[in-house]
């Protein structure tokens, strides 16, 4: 079943796709614009990479890989082992996650993954630019409460599903943020522009954003994908974005996050997407992705997750057998 229509979506207000076109100077490319006059940024995109979020420990002095180095990254087992495999701080594979070999368990076969095959055209060893690093800054806070997540998670304890992740409870999606960050699959999104209004709809968990661009402040409201007001500065859509009912699908965030994302087109088939994410509670300073979104012509697809979320119940239910076997004499 196809995604519902975003014309539905951002109901009555018209919306009209310009194709992109080159300027007349020779070398030089001009941005289209909707017939409002606004940068076009409208059509479907993918941010699929196998560039990963932070740079590897491996790599840690390689900000930029040699066409050889990109090369072989891209035959290696780095884009047929499944993404689940690898502890997201350290890379390599985790307690509870074994090596194939050595009979691990998933929880999708490679079939369901659309990671991608490719690095980033630049040959980052990271999608973070900011810190230099490449790694983001968690504080000791963060990672203590990290690791009591972690603890609880691999002791089975589950008395509540508010506790789980909004990931697990289908609430949100791993990399449809915001921030968007590139997963193991559904990494594509829509973009529709209408006067006054951006829609991103992303194909994970279909969350479609919609983003006032009209000069209203922000809502006290708090939401779950937090309360999104958009500006354009020059050829870039500026995306603010703070109010969080709780933690986003990014790595130790909670509630005081605030994410600012730049959409720039820089050519007719890629938008630059940028973004800094700051959290006093998180982080001990700011720090700023960047990866490119890429012109498809594929359509997007439903993605049902409440429906039938067999995960959820299995979940709790072995939390609770846990619970019975552990009041046993």
């Amino acid at each position: 079943m196809r995604a519902p229509s975003l014309v539905a979506i951002v109901g009555a207000l018209a919306v009209t796709i310009a194709v992109p076109t080159a300027a007349g100077q020779a070398g030089k490319w001009t941005p289209p614009r909707t017939p409002d006059g606004k940068p076009d940024l409208q059509g479907t995109f993918t941010f699929a990479t196998i560039t990963p979020l932070q740079r590897p420990e491996a790599l840690a002095d390689k900000e930029i890989l040699t066409p050889e180095e990109a090369a072989a990254f891209e035959t290696s087992e780095n884009i047929r082992l499944n993404r689940d495999l690898y502890d997201p701080e350290k890379g390599q594979p985790s307690a509870g996650y074994p090596p194939r070999s050595q009979g691990g368990v998933l929880s999708y076969n490679d079939f369901w993954y659309e990671r991608g095959d490719k690095l980033t055209r630049d040959r980052r060893s990271s999608l973070i630019i900011d810190p230099p690093d490449g790694r983001i800054p968690f504080t000791a806070e963060s990672r203590a409460r990290a690791g009591e997540r972690a603890a609880r998670n691999n002791a089975g304890i589950f008395d509540d599903p508010e506790a789980l992740s909004l990931v697990d409870r289908c609430i949100l999606g791993f990399n449809a943020g915001p921030p968007m960050i590139s997963g193991t699959y559904n990494n594509n999104l829509q973009i529709v522009q209408a006067p006054g209004y951006v829609v991103i709809f992303n194909e994970m968990v279909h969350n479609a954003r919609i983003i006032p661009t009209d000069g209203r402040p922000h809502g006290s409201v708090p939401r779950w994908t937090g309360d999104s007001i958009g500006r354009w500065e020059g050829d870039s859509l500026v995306i603010e974005t703070l109010n969080f009912k709780r933690e986003t699908s990014l790595q130790g965030s909670t509630a005081q996050t605030k994410v600012v994302e730049r959409l720039t087109r820089v050519d007719p088939d890629t938008i630059e997407y940028r973004f800094t994410v700051s959290d006093p509670t998180a982080y001990t300073r700011p720090w700023t992705a960047v990866m490119p979104l890429r012109a498809m012509n594929d359509l997007l697809f439903e993605y049902a997750c409440h429906e039938a979320n067999y995960g959820m119940e299995g979940i709790l239910r072995g939390a609770r057998f846990r619970d019975k076997q552990a009041a046993k004499p």
